[in-house]
């Protein structure tokens, strides 16, 4: 059974205390929300103003002195002209559209804001904020009248390797003081990826692991799916490929002969520990060389995997692996070194065929082999350390894998070369 208590129906036995306090909430959440929505447009200068003013007032009142009350009542005046350029409308119809959303280091992006005015009256000039990662751009604005609009182009330029969030557009409207400012925000903010720099070589075989759903290869086999020819009959031939209609007319056992189907399961370690590494252009260099790496094994159908402390960057095309190590940054806190993410790999893909491990300077020559040894069983090792303090690339072998020593990025495909000859 329910009672109607001022216009609201609430159940039967309800206290009016009980009935106020239901109906006095929702009225004080919007009261506070007005409060910090009319707060927030006064910015601190405003604040310092306002409590000048109010001391000096008090002040002036308190001690009879004429001149701290004029001084107070001129703080005022200045206050209320300072509002009064808070009028206006500022719901422009605003369009944000990069280029490209993804840049290469050193590249610059290129983009076009516009903003139009589709309601019946004109807005008055204002000023719009176009925040870009940590930093942000300003733009002044004319006044619009109904069904004009207005275009600025800019320029974001890429210097280091990042994940930059461009937007959400602000329309900020305030006084020249700076004593008040009113921001609306406008269209949703776009991702732009810096990618690291790669550099492109010829496809090379850096290992392989049979496999039936992989790609024929060269390499004739006795026993696979891809058929390839027939020859006659040797000593430990599998009975089940023999050709039976060629035995017949040629009067010899006569078998099948296939090529082998191949697939690399190409595995990338990159070391995140910031102990593992010199400075942090080591670091850079080392992921352009992992993105060089695995763009190329990508080209080559290769199944490709990127592991680094924590987790797992996405690999499954080009543009999602480029994406992955754009975000890239130091590992903060404890974590493990090369040692442990050559463990976590063995642990985590055990049928790998191809193991590279990217790592700085820093890491000497004992851990080094105490990784190589932690390569799951079978997997040929490729270690490539990024050392901006050389000239020329360095090869040396620790335990039973390659050493690659690069002072800079173009090294890369001649010192893959030599590992390869």
């Amino acid at each position: 059974m329910t009672s109607e208590t001022l216009g609201t129906t609430v159940p039967a036995g309800t206290t009016r205390t009980e009935v106020l306090r239901e109906l006095a909430a929702p009225l004080a959440a919007r009261v506070l929300r007005g409060t910090r929505e009319v707060l927030s447009v006064v910015r601190p200068l405003g604040w310092v103003v306002l409590v000048t003013a109010v001391v000096l007032w008090i002040t002036g009142q308190l001690l009879g002195w004429h001149e701290l009350i004029v001084a107070a009542l001129v703080l005022a005046a200045l206050l209320v002209i300072c509002a009064f350029f808070l009028i206006g409308r500022t719901d422009y119809d605003v369009g944000l559209d990069l280029t490209r959303t993804r840049v290469v280091v050193g590249e610059r992006a290129v983009g076009a804001l516009t903003l139009a005015n589709t309601g019946s009256r004109a807005i008055l000039p204002s000023r719009v904020v176009l925040p870009v990662g940590a930093g942000r751009g300003e733009f002044a604005v004319k006044r619009l009248a109904p069904g004009e609009e207005a275009e600025e182009l800019f320029a974001i330029p890429t210097n280091r390797r990042a994940v930059l969030a461009v937007g959400p557009v602000s329309v900020v409207r305030g006084d020249p003081l700076g004593v008040f400012e009113r921001v609306h925000r406008r269209d949703e903010p776009v991702d732009l990826y810096v990618h690291p720099r790669t550099v492109l070589f010829d496809g090379q075989s850096l290992g392989f692991l049979r496999d039936l759903e992989g790609l024929p290869a060269t390499d004739l086999s006795r026993d696979d799916i891809s058929f390839h020819a027939l020859r006659e009959y040797q000593p430990g031939d599998d009975r089940r490929n023999v050709h039976w209609r060629s035995t017949a007319r040629t009067g010899k056992l006569m078998v099948r002969q296939f090529e082998e189907t191949r697939r690399s399961h190409f595995v990338i370690g990159l070391s995140r520990n910031p102990g593992d590494y010199a400075d942090a252009e080591e670091f850079e260099l080392a992921i352009s060389a992992a993105g060089s790496l695995g763009l190329r094994a990508l080209r080559d159908s290769q199944r490709v995997e990127v592991r680094v402390q924590g987790s797992e960057l996405p690999s499954g095309t080009g543009k999602q692996f480029l994406d992955g190590l754009s975000g890239l940054s130091f590992a903060r806190g404890r974590t493990g070194d090369i040692v442990d993410l050559a463990g976590h790999i063995s642990a985590t893909a055990p049928a790998a065929s191809v193991v590279v491990l990217l790592c700085g300077s820093a890491v000497d020559a004992a851990r080094l082999r105490v990784a190589c040894g932690r390569v799951p069983f079978g997997a040929r090792a490729l270690v490539v350390v990024a050392d901006t303090t050389l000239d020329a690339p360095a090869l040396r072998r620790i335990a039973d894998a390659d050493v690659l020593s690069l002072g800079a990025l173009d090294q890369l495909p001649s010192a893959l070369a030599r590992v390869l000859a």
